[in-house]
């Protein structure tokens, strides 16, 4: 790791292997010229023509991404990354309906619905930096990259298409580890920059396009406590508080001390595994002076974090273990209870994004009775030891099983056990991307289909409260929602019984005058969807407003109306 250094995201599971380069690139702001092109070219970001032959779907890999804010030159946990997937479909037919080849796939920046626009990382329209990351990467990773360059070589996005690969293990293309920050170049804070993905064929054709956000958060924020001024006795350092005039370094400077306080030989006792690892500035003194001498200190040097693999020291706690179990019983300021205790995602918003951001905005996230500890258990099971951290994760199964949604996939909070799937209807796939693991965001089903690009990123299922997250479905089918209309990815909808996504029949006229004795012949399989009853169920919602005609005359169903067998007939048997 000396002049090298290997990093495998749990985002792609692709190595990225880096080479030297200049590791501070130009930092000249952007001339007026430069300005009113950049303008132009996104101005015109939404009107590019798209033929009605194919479907780009395209989706951010976590739903929401984390890191340090502006500041590396203390400690890093997360670097600014970001990973793009897209699946392109063929609409015609109903094999090798992906486009894995003959096709070039690019993104670029996007404007924002508030119509300002993140085409860099480093510097806004005023010369202000929006994070000093690429003055720092070299020390903090063993890595040296120029401005704008993330880590597998990808370029933040701006008004240059710039190429997805296609990666045939997850039959998705993608551009990961893409260096984005949450502001816009105007200076202004934005948490969810967009970029259009553009499907081209070799002539420059255009086949399809499609606009999707990138969510980026800095909330990651310790200062509540471990700010100088926090007024937190608890968490003042035994040498005393730091008092740093800029807030961002001043609690990782109190964070470093209270470390160095707790783990006075931490650095000592282990110089040789760091040295082995290329780090050879570390003082055996501790890491705040470490830091204090220009060597900003990386987290998951010791702390194992499979966000970012080939880290970490044994014997010592991985970082998810240690941050969880430290904070369970620590007490939230603004309610005297222990973040542990809690059972809202109040205590998760206070480190994870964030009291502003709300990560969990998607379906799940929009209804009040389904917390982060509804998934993922309490902040003592998220840390508990052995658990593997961005691995052992919550399954849609635990939930959505024998035709019910439950509210809370845990069965006890404590440990987190997940509630055991009566039926794989709905679950993800198994040994998914590695033994033992089943991951929502690497699973797929209909057709060999990424259930994020149907249902969204984790932690945005569609629909979601923001509206960028929505821009995509709605764009695809007329509303917004899980992907669900047939057309969406076909010329004309297939008749199938059990042929659909989750072995859903054909939903349309098609259905309603050819489905015959469907019901009849296995009734068993329609309480699934339709209820126990017959009489419909949350998963028999029409997603819009649907008119069919039928033997009986004119239906027409409501968006959210939960359709039933008794809609048409007297119960399932009915004529």
């Amino acid at each position: 790791m000396k002049n090298l250094f290997k990093i495998i995201s749990i985002m792609s599971f692709i190595i990225g292997l880096f080479s030297g380069c200049n590791p501070q690139g130009s930092t000249s702001k952007a001339t007026p010229a430069e300005n009113i092109t950049k303008m132009i070219v996104l101005a015109n970001d939404s009107i590019v023509p798209s033929s009605n032959d194919y479907t780009l779907l395209a989706w951010n890999d976590l739903g929401m991404h984390c890191m340090d804010g502006k500041d590396f030159s203390v400690f890093s946990i997360l670097p600014p990354y970001n990973t793009l997937n897209a699946q392109l479909i063929k609409k015609e037919g109903i094999s090798n309906k992906h486009i894995i080849s003959g096709v070039n796939i690019s993104y670029a920046s996007a404007t924002s619905l508030s119509g300002s626009y993140n085409t860099t990382s480093l510097l806004d329209d005023n010369n202000n930096l929006k994070t000093n990351f690429w003055s720092y990467v070299g020390l903090l990773f063993n890595v040296e990259l120029e401005n704008d360059i993330g880590f597998t070589g990808n370029h933040t996005p701006d008004a240059t298409l710039r190429p997805l690969t296609y990666i045939p293990d997850n039959n998705w293309w993608e551009a990961s580890a893409m260096p984005l920050s949450p502001y816009n170049d105007d200076g202004s804070k934005n948490y969810y920059p967009m970029v259009n993905v553009i499907a081209k064929d070799t002539s420059g054709n255009v086949l399809a396009t499609t606009k999707v956000v990138l969510p980026i958060s800095d909330e990651m924020d310790c200062r509540v406590c471990h700010g100088s001024i926090s007024g937190n006795v608890k968490a003042k350092p035994i040498s005393g508080w730091e008092n740093n005039s800029d807030e961002e370094k001043d609690f990782k400077w109190n964070i470093l001390r209270l470390h160095d306080q707790k783990y006075p030989n931490s650095v000592k006792d282990n110089q040789i595994a760091l040295k082995l690892a290329g780090y050879n500035n570390y003082d055996n003194s501790g890491l705040y002076t470490s830091a204090k001498n220009a060597n900003p200190v990386l987290c998951v040097t010791c702390h194992l974090s499979n966000a970012l693999p080939n880290t970490g020291i044994t014997g010592i706690k991985p970082l998810t273990e240690a941050l969880h179990s430290l904070h369970a019983n620590v007490i939230d300021p603004t309610n005297n209870q222990t973040l542990g205790s809690s059972l809202n995602r109040t205590s998760c918003y206070r480190c994870h994004p964030g009291a502003t951001t709300k990560c969990l905005r998607g379906a799940m996230g929009k209804q009040s009775d389904i917390q982060c500890q509804s998934c993922h258990g309490g902040m003592n099971a998220v840390g508990k030891h052995g658990r593997k951290g961005w691995l052992d994760i919550p399954n849609c199964q635990a939930c959505h099983q024998d035709g019910n949604r439950y509210e809370s996939a845990v069965t006890n909070q404590a440990t987190g056990s997940l509630r055991t799937a009566l039926d794989i209807r709905f679950a993800t796939n198994v040994n998914t991307p590695m033994s033992n693991i089943s991951m929502y965001r690497y699973s797929q089903g209909h057709g060999g289909m990424q259930c994020s690009a149907c249902h969204g990123s984790t932690h945005a299922i569609y629909p979601s409260s923001h509206a960028e997250d929505n821009i995509q479905s709605i764009a695809v089918q007329g509303h917004e929602g899980t992907i669900s209309e047939c057309t969406a990815c076909h010329k004309t909808t297939p008749n199938t019984e059990i042929g659909g996504p989750h072995g859903m029949h054909s939903v349309g006229q098609n259905w309603v005058d050819l489905h015959g004795f469907s019901a009849e012949d296995d009734k068993q399989r329609c309480k699934s969807c339709h209820g126990s009853d017959y009489r419909g169920s949350f998963l028999s919602k029409a997603f819009s407003n649907r008119t069919f005609n039928t033997n009986w005359g004119t239906r027409t169903f409501a968006s959210g109306h939960k359709v039933s067998c008794y809609d048409c007939h007297n119960g399932p048997l009915g004529r």
